[in-house]
């Protein structure tokens, strides 16, 4: 476990940052996630585009057979790409969120007095390891989804008949869907993996509670979120929401941006 030491005793109780997920490390991975699906996107256009205006359709044999064919190269293709994708991309991820967030809670500290010597404990491994494994998990469903509706959609396309233009404008509107998801993705695992790391660097240095802060953003709060705000919690359970029958961690449910700010021991 790291420790915790005073250097100076601040005049009033100290004042750390809010804890919050980075704006600069989610707009990365947005832009990483969102440029590999436009790749993938581009390839399935390309090469359909190909099969269809090719022999494909006026072969004798089967047309939905030499289709499935085709997209089963291309989703062996881009699953693999995802699948390494996911795994240098998480791993990054984690990097980044963990160093953001030992830089800014190191630097409160130190404005208010303290010094502190972070570890990689046990604790910490773990909740950095689970960020890394939640992570992979996503970003390879992200084609594995994508790759399951493009097939739906050519083999209604080739069993309907339909024209190339038909089938590009559908394409396009799944490759914007999957986008969205991609974006979502992206700004949901980095409030969650700051909100999972921190929560476990306090704790790691003696930090056992925080104080609930709501963005005050969004057309449409979560009322619980919003009442919790200025509330005190335990970072090892969350802030209980009687009506949601469970505990929450700041920045845990999707589109969540609210944070906490470390209540640091003997300044109760």
């Amino acid at each position: 476990m790291a420790t915790l030491r005073q250097v100076t005793r601040p005049k009033d109780a100290p004042q750390l940052p809010v804890v919050r997920g980075n704006a600069g490390i989610h707009a990365w991975y947005r832009q990483k996630l969102e440029k590999a699906v436009a790749e993938m996107h581009k390839s399935f256009v390309y090469w359909l585009t190909a099969e269809y205006k090719g022999e494909v359709l006026a072969r004798d044999d089967s047309p939905a057979s030499a289709m499935r064919a085709a997209l089963a190269r291309l989703g062996r293709r881009w699953q693999k790409s995802f699948d390494e994708l996911a795994v240098t991309l998480s791993k990054r991820l984690a990097e980044k969120v963990l160093l953001h967030s030992d830089t800014a809670l190191k630097s409160g500290l130190q404005n208010q007095g303290f010094t502190v010597k972070f570890t990689m404990s046990a604790p910490m491994n773990d909740a950095y390891q689970a960020v890394i494994g939640e992570q992979v998990g996503l970003i390879k469903s992200i084609a594995s989804q994508h790759l399951t509706e493009v097939e739906g959609l050519v083999m209604r396309s080739v069993a309907r008949g339909r024209d190339l233009g038909s089938l590009t404008a559908e394409l396009k509107k799944r490759y914007g869907i999957t986008q969205r998801r991609a974006a979502f993705i992206a700004r949901d695992q980095n409030n969650k993996a700051s909100s999972t790391l921190q929560a476990a660097r306090q704790q790691d240095i003696g930090i056992t509670e925080g104080t609930w802060r709501h963005s005050h953003g969004g057309k449409h709060p979560r009322p619980e979120h919003l009442a919790a705000d200025g509330k005190r919690f335990k970072l090892a359970e969350g802030m209980w929401m009687p009506k949601e029958g469970r505990h929450v961690m700041p920045g845990e449910d999707p589109n969540c941006r609210c944070g906490w700010t470390p209540v640091l021991p003997g300044f109760d």
